[in-house]
């Protein structure tokens, strides 16, 4: 059974004048905006799009682009002039005023710019106004306050007035009340575009532990590209009303949709957007735990490489092992890579982004390894990779690792075939062993 999208908003268009639904004729038979100035001011022209549950959807532009126009008619503070939207299939356009009034206490939530708190309540008073309103005696409601409190970090902090907190405090407050009223949709207009850039980089990394907990549906509403990019599983791009691209962080950055998205990401951090996951490449080789010292050093061989990643039948990483270890177990007759692998030295998650990569792949002698959520090996990443990956930078051709150099080929091949190695190499392998 498929579940509905928990917002779907259907050929939006938001006109402020005096002949509206003219003005909307005519964007619909082409007109531009600047062109319906006589009929009124197009705020949001012919915008569609679905919210999935779960995901934080970002709606992006600069001033005048209609992004807050759109956040208010998807909670009904603004009438749409055409179109639809929809709250979990329901309708919400066109509905009563008790009807609206009862989809916003029940299914959306609300976070402002500038918090909007009750300056005369004190903070636990302040949470608690959704559940007052719902009815909720009075300790019920405040005991569920200061469990919300904690969870967004100012446990001990209910009996203060607002007065009394930071502003990044008091939109941790802002944020704690919308989560009071336990719906499953958040909406955020620019709610942390008010504070200082270190308070609003700790809101954004505390919304995102939020909602890995609560999963909650949010829609955010911003004029930053670096903060859409951070938070945003989707973002859409508006410009002059209308939406002009829709998709991943990565989509955006990489497949910009026409010159203006082309031009609008040009100085976003890329190495605050992209992910491991994004970059990383097949593991190859990789050798199975079962597998014994002769299939590795094949792999090695063929691959030019003078280690390999190890792992179990899960693919999670046991080990690693090198062609020298691996050569020894092959002369000593071992069928088995246990006794000689070494521990994985570097490893990172498929999420992390590429600014915390840049350690780990110093570290790291083998390409760096990229682990899922279940801790199998889904990918490497070769410190090449990576810096090609943040822009402009080294070919391919330059020297950028510090792995040691493999085994030659044919001493590799002399040990496979048991044939002794002073009589399979030249001259120069036997160097190559020597200065080893």
């Amino acid at each position: 059974m498929t579940h509905p999208p928990a917002l779907a908003a259907k050929n939006l268009f938001k006109v402020f004048g005096r002949a509206p639904q003219a003005a909307v004729d005519r964007l619909r038979s082409g007109a531009r905006r600047d062109e319906i100035a006589d009929h009124g001011t197009a705020a949001v022209v012919d915008a569609s799009f679905e919210v999935q549950p779960g995901e934080i959807f970002v709606i992006m532009g600069l001033s005048g682009s209609g992004k807050s126009t759109i956040i208010r008619m998807l909670n009904g503070l603004h009438e749409a002039t055409a179109g639809t939207v929809e709250v979990q299939g329901d309708a919400l356009t066109g509905v009563g005023a008790a009807r609206l009034r009862t989809l916003r206490r029940e299914r959306l939530a609300m976070v402002f710019q500038h918090f909007a708190l009750l300056p005369h309540r004190t903070v636990a008073a302040n949470v608690a106004y959704p559940l007052e309103l719902r009815g909720v005696g009075k300790a019920e409601r405040l005991a569920k306050a200061e469990e919300i409190l904690a969870l967004v970090g100012l446990e001990g902090w209910g009996e203060k007035l607002p007065s009394a907190l930071s502003g990044g405090m008091q939109q941790r407050v802002g944020i704690a009340r919308a989560l009071a009223a336990d719906t499953d949709i958040l909406l955020m207009d620019e709610a942390f575009s008010a504070l200082d850039p270190l308070i609003r980089r700790e809101m954004q990394e505390q919304l995102l532990d939020l909602q890995r907990t609560l999963k909650k549906t949010i829609v955010f509403i911003t004029h930053d590209l670096n903060e859409a990019m951070f938070l945003g599983d989707r973002i859409a791009v508006m410009r002059d009303g209308r939406i002009v691209q829709i998709g991943t962080p990565e989509d955006i950055l990489t497949d910009p949709a026409n010159d203006y998205v082309e031009q609008f990401v040009q100085d976003v951090d890329r190495a605050r957007v992209l992910t491991a996951g994004n970059v990383m490449e097949r593991p190859r080789p990789r050798v199975d735990a079962s597998a014994g010292p002769r299939t590795a050093l094949r792999q090695m061989r063929d691959a030019y490489m003078s280690a390999v990643y190890v792992t179990d039948r899960d693919r999670r990483p046991v080990g690693i092992i090198t062609d020298r270890d691996a050569m020894k177990l092959v002369r000593a007759g071992e069928s088995s890579l246990r006794s000689k692998l070494k521990p994985v030295p570097q490893s990172v998650r498929e999420d992390e982004v590429l600014m915390n990569l840049f350690v780990p792949s110093v570290e790291s002698p083998l390409p760096l390894a990229v682990l899922d959520a279940e801790g199998r090996l889904t990918g490497v990443i070769p410190r090449v990779t990576l810096l090609a990956a943040l822009g402009p930078g080294p070919t391919s051709t330059e020297e950028l690792t510090v792995l040691p150099q493999p085994l030659p080929s044919a001493e590799i091949d002399a040990v496979l075939e048991g044939t002794p190695v002073a009589d399979a190499v030249g001259p120069d392998a036997r160097e190559s062993e020597a200065v080893r």
